[in-house]
């Protein structure tokens, strides 16, 4: 765990769901995204003051520039919007975006989050011609600069990380350093540096746990079998039923080899190296040099 200081790390949450889906999520799992993942940092980090925001929400009270100046580091979560889509809940997100490079506060992004740093800093995003990447991102590898990067410490050569998306960046913004790619996504992780602004992202979600993934995949079942990742309702039934098996167990070496899991997705400590990352590298050293900590 990342010992914090006697004043709270105070951060930001993004949720970028809107009402309706944050809503399915909460009966499917308990919590929405944004809930969720302030919980999967607080584990990390304790002590931590956080605060959700719903800018895909008509009518959201959303931080201005000083605002987000107030916060030690902000995070981007997943959507089951497409940003391509040029609709009020996405352009609220992309111009909240913008502002939170203006701002300067160290910001982290998965799935959505990283295809709305890319969009706000210049980049293009398009539905994937490849497909969707479901379940898990397999062989992730570190580009050279992912290598030294301090986001990627500790991950090995290649590695598989939860994942549930059909949409990529397809044109990297100016600014942007590619730190991971994978036979589906040439951007899986990067670096972001725009207006002033840090931003570090991934396609992956190493903030779910098998229990939240099974929870999220089990509102797809019928997708799922219709674009060919399970045959029927009952293999899809098993395979949920597998992956809250390996959440309960991780030792299960059984039913990790059937599906090809290692310790980067099973050990709950490994699967969330960029948050921890992240935290340690760019949220403290900046609550340290505005002596928040």
């Amino acid at each position: 765990m990342i010992e914090t200081s006697a004043r709270p790390l105070r951060l930001l949450f993004v949720d970028g769901n809107m009402h309706e889906t944050r809503e399915g999520l909460r009966k499917a799992y308990g919590m929405a995204y944004g809930e969720a993942y302030a919980a999967e940092i607080a584990a990390i980090a304790p002590g931590i003051v956080s605060d959700i925001c719903l800018p895909a929400d008509e009518g959201a009270n959303l931080p201005d520039s000083a605002g987000l100046e107030s916060y030690d580091g902000i995070f981007l979560t997943g959507s089951a919007l497409h940003i391509y889509d040029i609709t009020p809940p996405v352009t609220r997100q992309v111009e909240l975006m913008r502002a939170i490079y203006a701002s300067g506060t160290p910001c982290f992004g998965s799935c959505w989050g990283v295809q709305v740093g890319s969009v706000a800093a210049g980049g293009t995003v398009t539905a994937n011609p490849k497909g969707r990447e479901t379940g898990f991102a397999r062989r992730i590898t570190p580009t050279e600069a992912g290598r030294g990067h301090r986001l990627l410490a500790s991950r090995p050569a290649a590695f598989d990380a939860p994942a549930i998306h059909l949409d990529t960046v397809a044109l990297p913004a100016h600014g942007t350093t590619i730190l991971a790619s994978n036979a589906y996504s040439q951007v899986q992780a990067a670096e972001i540096r725009h207006n002033g602004g840090t931003f570090w992202g991934v396609q992956y979600h190493p903030e779910f746990s098998l229990k939240q993934m099974a929870a999220i995949l089990g509102r797809m079942v019928p997708l799922l079998i219709e674009e060919g990742f399970r045959k029927d309702e009952a293999s899809a039934k098993a395979w949920l039923d597998d992956l809250r098996t390996l959440d309960a167990d991780p030792d299960r070496q059984d039913v990790a080899w059937a599906h090809g899991l290692d310790r980067e997705v099973l050990d709950a400590e490994r699967r969330v190296t960029e948050l921890r990352n992240f935290m340690e590298h760019r949220v403290k050293p900046h609550a340290s040099a505005r002596g928040r900590a």
